[in-house]
């Protein structure tokens, strides 16, 4: 009897270990976007990748079990980046964060490192975000690349050489601010004025007198959300009349449909939507299918970000490793090159992309590509 008992009780055991295994097996990683606040937007374009990429994998059956996404409103804040990012890592437990803005990338950067979390950054562009250390990643180039890419096409192909910076006041800004004021006069122009603005800040009708007075060539605005929004319309409603300029931010759809913004131009990493590459073809029509519309870089971007992870979760199991941050570290490095939406994507040393360029100009009609500029 002491016999069956013992048997029946180790057979309890083990189905229940088989069913913590089989729960085990699923696999979830977090994400840290705006999902409230004047820049939810952006959660919204960058969670419409995320959720395609995780519909794409689990119905290749990529990794063993069901990929999910746990994800955290950061309302594009610092602090609230931070609370975010604790309550994934010591909660949740999650290998692999999503992050987004320049100024909650670098806030949760040292909780990454510490816990061997990795980062990865899809839509924030400030220059230092590629020396937060070995588990912050960016998937998308950074201002430095952006800025450089339009530098000649304004100045020596439109003949435009003086230029105001209106900036906001945080990471982001400063880093597009020291670039202008490193790369523009190498390349024949002149910053002649650099204006700064809080992060908060909605009116610009002050701001617009001095840019006046400063008669520019041109007005790069770095800024994003309903920010970057009302600075544009506010400049055309103060009589600005000037070419504006910007970086990817200015390719959400509001700044596209709104009429102000005609002619502006924006930079952005060059994908050819049209590619018959399969990943990228896969992408683009399913995406189209749900949306009714096309994708834009950051919708890319955070597609690549979470495909990233799938390639090399599949590997790591290949291996019979646990997928963790510090393995899935180690497998990026050696895997060096992967199949993305729009072709195939190697990392630096310092976990960046370099990447192909194009300039844009919208046109109110869904915008045009002006200039590709080659790595």
């Amino acid at each position: 009897m002491i016999g069956i008992k013992r048997i029946l009780s180790l057979g309890v055991v083990a189905i229940a270990a088989w069913g913590a295994s089989a729960q085990a097996a699923d696999v979830k990683i977090g994400a840290l976007f705006p999902m409230s606040g004047l820049n939810a937007t952006y959660g919204d374009i960058f969670g419409s990748g995320v959720n395609l990429a995780v519909e794409h994998i689990n119905a290749d059956k990529l990794i063993d079990g069901t990929l999910s996404v746990q994800y955290e409103d950061s309302q594009a804040l610092p602090q609230q980046g931070v609370i975010g990012m604790n309550k994934l890592v010591n909660v949740a437990k999650v290998p692999y964060v999503l992050s987004a803005f320049t100024g909650v990338s670098k806030a949760i950067s040292t909780t990454a490192a510490r816990s061997k979390t990795v980062a990865v950054n899809g839509g924030g562009v400030g220059p230092d975000l590629a020396d937060l250390g070995p588990y912050f990643w960016n998937v998308i180039p950074l201002a430095n690349d952006e800025v450089r890419a339009i530098l000649p096409y304004l100045v020596k192909e439109r003949g435009m050489k003086r230029f105001v910076l209106v900036y906001v006041d945080d990471p982001l800004g400063e880093g597009i601010r020291k670039e202008l004021s490193e790369t523009l006069p190498k390349a024949g122009g002149e910053l002649v004025e650099a204006l700064s603005v809080p992060a908060t800040a909605q009116q610009f009708s002050g701001i617009a007198a001095r840019v006046r007075a400063a008669n520019p060539d041109v007005i790069y605005v770095a800024s994003y959300g309903s920010q970057q929004s009302q600075i544009v319309k506010q400049f055309r409603d103060n009589g600005i009349k000037q070419q504006l300029v910007s970086y990817t931010a200015f390719s959400i759809p509001e700044i596209n449909a709104l009429p102000e913004a005609k002619g502006a131009l924006y930079t952005s990493q060059n994908i050819d939507w049209a590619s018959t590459d399969p990943v990228t073809k896969r992408f683009v029509d399913d995406y189209k299918a749900k949306h009714n519309k096309m994708p834009t870089a950051y919708i890319a971007n955070y597609y690549n970000a979470v495909r990233l992870f799938g390639l090399l979760a599949h590997e790591l199991e290949k291996q019979g490793k646990p997928i963790t941050g510090e393995n899935l570290l180690a497998q990026r490095i050696a895997s060096k090159t992967f199949d993305m939406v729009g072709g195939k994507v190697t990392f630096t040393e310092n976990g960046t992309v370099i990447s192909p360029m194009q300039i844009n100009e919208i046109d109110g009609a869904g915008g045009k590509v002006v200039s590709v500029v080659a790595e």
